[in-house]
Order: C-alpha cells, then structure tokens, then sequence
C-alpha cells in the first residue's frame, strides 16, 4: 500500500498556486470530484488537481492517529485502518470510489455514526494548508497531545476549499466495535421521535439512528453483553448483519429511493426534540432527530402573501421563534450556524405559511416550494437547511445553496477570505458569495 499511495506533488502545487496569483487566475480545487455537486457553483478559469498528492505520512495505531496527503484516496485510509481494527469515528461518505481524504475533510460530511461519536470538526488534529499567497502552513499536530493551532485546524473542516488547500491532514481514529446489531421496530414519525429523545438521555451504545416510511432502525454496537442488554431496553427485531450493513452504507452513501430523484434534497438540522409537524414531509430522520431530509421542488418564484413572510423572518434578526424551546444541537458541516441570523425569528403566521407550504408540496410560484419556505421552517425550530442537491428542472435560489448568514457571521468568513486568500483564487462562490 506505501508504494500505491505515495506521491509527493506539494511544490508542483505551490508552484500552480504562486503562477494562478501572478495572473489573476481563479481556481476550482478537487480531488476526486465525487462531491463537486455540494455547495454553489464556483466561477474560476482552471482547475487544481489535488488527487497526486497523496500517501501516508504517519500512522502508529497505538497513538489512534493518522497522517495522509490530502489526495490520498479515502477507500484506501480506511482500509489500512480496518487492518489495524480501527475507523475513523464519524462514519464519513464517499460518493463515489474516488474520495479523497482532502474531499472529506474540505465538505465536511459525517455519517450516521456522527452524533453518538465524533464529527469530521472533532477529530482533526492537525493541517498542513497551502494559502492564496503561495505560503505553507502548519496548524495543530498529528497527535493529541500537541493541540498548537487547533482550532485554525479545524477552521478548514467544511470550508469547501474556500480558505486554502489541503496538502496534509491528521486526523483521530478509534477502534472497531466489537459487536453490533441494528434493531427494527415499526413506528409512526413522532413516535419514533419521542422514543430516540428517550434513549438519548441514557448511556446506551447506539450508534446509529434512522427513521424511514414507517419503521425506525437503530444500530448499536459493542460486548455481546451489551447488545443482548441493550435490546432489551430497545426492544424491536434484529437484522441480519449483512442486510443491517448494506442498510447504514446506503444512508451514509445516499443509494436509498428518498435521495433519488429529479426533486430537489434538502438537509435540514435542527435541535433533536423539533417536533414532527415542525419540518412536515421529511423523508428521512437521522441522527436521533438533529438531521432531516426533505424532498421538494423549489423556484425562485414568490407571490405576495409569501414574500411578506420572508420579509418577516428576514426582520427578525436573531430572535429566536416563540415556537422552538431548545438551542439546536446540530451543526451543518459546511457553513456551521449558517441560519443564526437569516430567520431565527419566524413568528407562528411565518411557520403556518411556510409549513403549509412544504407539506402540500408547494404552491409558492410557478417552479414550485421556494428556498425562503424551507429554510422558514428550519429557523422557526431553531435550525437551518441548506439545498444538498439541487433539482436539474429548477434554478438554484439566488442568495445561494447554503442559509444566509447574518451580517456578523457573514463579516467573519470575509475576514476569513481576506486573510487566507486576499485574491479570491480558491473556489470563488462556492461556499458564499
């Protein structure tokens, strides 16, 4: 495998970055492609192929650390780490047989595992990034034990390449669960919902949670004292291992029939115990209630009575909506709070209309459910959505994919831009404008 993976290309890339700034040339960043589909389009006039550089810096299994070139295919790290009876925490996707380790840690992405364990934010330790001025530099460590800089480290997760490009990543892995068993039960939306805020306040090894057309799954993992316990505080019936695995890898990989589709994917967050009616349609439920995906067509289009909606939520600045009585615990892994000021204040007449709204499929204009009524649905419970992927049929709404940040939210990732890449070189629009 050290053979296979090992390419060092960082000069011939600071080389491209240093000729690009020199002419004033924007560029798109990739590794593998496999998640070019998220976030906004990017106007740039070349590109920079990171998929080279790639190969294991460093990995001792007993310091459950990693350390890989950013082009090192993902399929590949994990399975190195499967032979040393180890993962990476956060269950990442891959989309495609082309991941890379950068493409993972630049979108940000988790898995099922992701709440009952470790964001992709939580378990990097270290970077080494190649900023818009043609400079190297090093932030955090590749151990836990030097945390120098971590924080600008993990400044990177989800920044879709925004800020500067990954050359090396470290990043924390854990061991391999002993056992595991995904648990079925049949159970209607706010059922299900009710019964994971239960055992969310317990010390149960669950690891994954699903609620999808009428039966709620949960995977647990660990001793086989355990799992016998913990199914019986569960309760429903056990999958065969085989069938449960193909199950969890077609939410992580979006194989399921409700990510298929011409219809545009939303991924809402919001705080676990959001009621069900409050995000009406959802497809799919993860993460113990913190993550929703919603299916709907959505234009630019607005009539009147929804405009003042909007221009209802937009006033409302930061105030949180009389209809949401807990702080979110979800964090979108790119553009993290995005919706903190773009309509945390949706009044209930705003939540009516909106809700009606999506759960009807959408009368709002001529290209049917709009951005602004989703995202009304997502603040008024104290979250936010972002449009994962866009319908082919429809425009994209015109203040981009993502939520609109707040004035302060928005002066910082200028900031940010500024500092890391003064010429606006890397993916121009991708994440904001």
């Amino acid at each position: 495998m050290a053979e296979q993976l090992d390419a060092n290309t960082e000069q011939a890339i600071v080389e491209q970055v240093t000729a690009a700034r020199s002419a004033g040339t924007a560029l798109t960043i990739h590794g593998g492609k496999t998640k070019a589909f998220y976030g906004n389009p990017v106007s740039a006039d070349a590109e920079l192929d990171c998929s080279i550089h790639r190969g294991v810096m460093a990995y001792e299994p007993t310091e459950l650390a990693i350390t890989v070139r950013a082009g090192t295919p993902l399929a590949e790290v994990e399975a190195l780490l499967a032979e040393q009876g180890q993962e990476f925490p956060f269950e990442p996707p891959h989309f495609g047989d082309r991941a890379t380790v950068g493409g993972m840690v630049a979108a940000g992405l988790s898995g099922p595992r992701r709440p009952y364990a470790a964001s992709v934010r939580d378990a990097v330790l270290g970077v080494r990034v190649l900023n818009g001025k043609g400079e190297v530099m090093d932030f955090g460590g590749r151990v836990m034990k030097n945390v120098a800089g971590y924080d600008l480290s993990r400044l990177m997760v989800g920044s879709l390449g925004v800020l500067g490009v990954l050359l090396e990543v470290s990043i924390k892995v854990m061991p391999r669960p002993l056992g595991r068993i995904t648990l079925v039960q049949e159970q209607d939306q706010p059922s299900a919902l009710a019964l994971m805020q239960r055992w969310a306040g317990q010390a149960l090894p669950i690891t994954g949670t699903a609620w999808l057309n009428g039966w709620l799954y949960v995977r647990v993992a660990g001793s086989e004292e355990a799992l016998s316990e913990t199914q019986r505080i569960l309760g429903g019936t056990p999958m065969a291992n085989q069938e449960a695995d193909a199950f969890w890898t077609a939410i992580r990989e979006q194989q399921l029939d409700c990510f298929v589709g011409e219809r545009a994917l939303w991924r809402v967050s919001v705080p676990p115990a959001t009621a069900a009616d409050a995000i009406p349609g959802a497809d799919l439920i993860e993460w113990g209630g913190a993550l929703r995906w919603l299916r709907s067509e959505v234009g630019t289009a607005v009539d009147a009575d929804h405009a003042s909606t909007v221009g209802a939520i937009s006033d409302a600045g930061a105030r949180i909506g009389s209809e949401s009585e807990s702080e979110s615990e979800s964090e979108s892994e790119a553009g993290a709070g995005a919706g903190a000021g773009a309509g945390a204040g949706a009044g209930r007449g705003t939540v009516s209309s909106a809700r009606a709204c999506v759960a009807t499929g959408g009368d709002v204009g001529a290209d049917g459910v709009s951005a602004e009524a989703v995202r009304a649905l997502a603040a008024a419970a104290g979250g936010h959505a972002a449009l994962f992927r866009a319908a082919a049929s429809t425009p994209l709404p015109s203040d981009g994919v993502f939520a609109p940040l707040s004035p302060v939210a928005l002066r910082l990732h200028q900031n940010l831009k500024q500092a890391f890449d003064p010429d606006g070189l890397f993916n121009p629009g991708r994440l904001y404008q």
